[in-house]
């Protein structure tokens, strides 16, 4: 299970991956999970594909017969078209209760069994993982521990946000030890300097390696990042090589290009109360270099929930669904409300709190009336007399 945030390159890796199997003659069922959507509605039609290749194979007429015969009766159940079916079917439709977690393993039991009668494997690749729901995923765990138990030609591949493996956990306890879970993140330096070099030099050009380096700083490694900057400064560069003046005019394009894709998908889905959520998180932002300089780690602050952890709990929780699915990063999330959270415990904001509210039990109002301004700046109320380096931007 392939777990990374948004345009790292998980979807390339699982295209790879499919060639490969293809390669090795799998029979490679390849989705996508979509938001909002059954499993059933887009897995039933690509299984039925697969099936009728293994029905093609002699030896396995018979037990294919079966498995077509548990798709149909799967996809009644879930009231999921799948077409005519062009061989005949004599046993009578199984896997059809209605419950995902006992039918689910019952189809993919007969079509790994159908593979094993047909000397072939199966390999299912779904992407997006994080959109399947509780019951879905759980019905997928299942189906597919019972397929390893019983030693069948059946694989997955899957690949999805961060947050995946905890969901599986909480489905099934057992899916830790049903995948691995490699990450997939920022590429080193030097992985990617050659990510920006290579596809220059296959067209015949050059790119200075001071201006790789400035991409590489800018960029953190970050595959997608890398591939705007890379972009921007081969458009904006008029000769070979590509000159840092070059990388420096394309950040603006890259940036604004960014903002109006990247960012501004995930933003406009979100609540008005939850924008200026993450408005205020994202001026927090600004005291990183501070909070490093505390020597306190997110991860000491993270179980001392103070006044603004409690203040805020309403507009975080609503978040927290949107995480799973990935509306927002909840790693991020996490880290910057834990360094909001700590302001309490180092000193000038605490005593401000202190002072105006009188008692450290109650401090949470002027705490919150302060991050409540700093929202309010960004849509022109610059409101907040709270001495205190939160209200610096208001």
């Amino acid at each position: 299970m392939l777990l990374g945030p948004r345009g790292v390159g998980k979807t390339v890796l699982l295209n790879r991956i499919s060639e490969i199997t293809e390669e090795l003659d799998y029979h490679v069922v390849m989705l996508e999970a979509p938001e909002g959507q059954r499993l059933a509605e887009f897995l039933a039609p690509a299984l039925k594909g697969v099936l009728l290749k293994l029905s093609r194979v002699e030896k396995a007429k018979n037990v294919t017969s079966r498995a077509i015969g548990a798709l149909r009766g799967f996809a009644a159940a879930f009231r999921v078209s799948i077409g005519e079916v062009s061989i005949e079917v004599t046993e009578p439709p199984t896997a059809d209760s209605g419950n995902p977690e006992v039918d689910l393993p019952e189809l993919l039991l007969a079509v790994g069994q159908a593979a094993k009668a047909a000397d072939s494997c199966v390999a299912l690749l779904v992407d997006e993982v994080q959109h399947l729901s509780e019951e879905d995923l759980r019905a997928l765990i299942v189906a597919l521990h019972r397929t390893s138990q019983r030693g069948l030609p059946l694989i997955m591949f899957g690949a999805g946000l961060p947050q995946v493996a905890a969901l599986a956990g909480e489905a099934k306890s057992y899916a830790e030890r049903l995948f691995d879970y490699p990450e997939v993140g920022a590429l080193t330096n030097e992985a990617a300097r050659r990510a920006v070099r290579e596809p220059v030099l296959d067209e015949g050009a050059d790119i200075e390696d001071e201006a790789l380096d400035r991409i590489v700083a800018v960029t953190h490694g970050y595959p997608y990042f890398l591939q705007e900057w890379g972009k921007h400064s081969w458009n904006i560069a008029d000769r070979s090589p590509i000159s840092v003046a070059d990388v420096d005019a394309a950040s603006a394009s890259a940036t604004e290009a960014l903002d109006k894709s990247f960012f501004r998908v995930r933003f406009d889905r979100l609540t008005s109360r939850e924008q200026d959520y993450l408005r205020s998180m994202a001026e927090l932002g600004l005291w990183s270099a501070s909070f490093r300089r505390n020597r306190r780690s997110a991860s000491e602050f993270g179980g001392k929930r103070g006044p603004v952890a409690k203040r805020t709990d309403p507009q975080r929780d609503d978040l927290e669904p949107r995480t799973r699915r990935h509306r927002v990063h909840g790693a991020d999330v996490r880290r910057i409300h834990a360094a909001c959270n700590s302001r309490l415990v180092t000193g000038s904001v605490a005593e401000a709190a202190q002072e105006v509210a009188g008692t450290r039990n109650t401090a949470q109002r002027p705490m919150r009336r302060c991050v409540d301004a700093i929202a309010g700046a960004h849509r022109g109320a610059r409101h907040c007399s709270m001495p205190s380096p939160i209200c610096a931007a208001g």
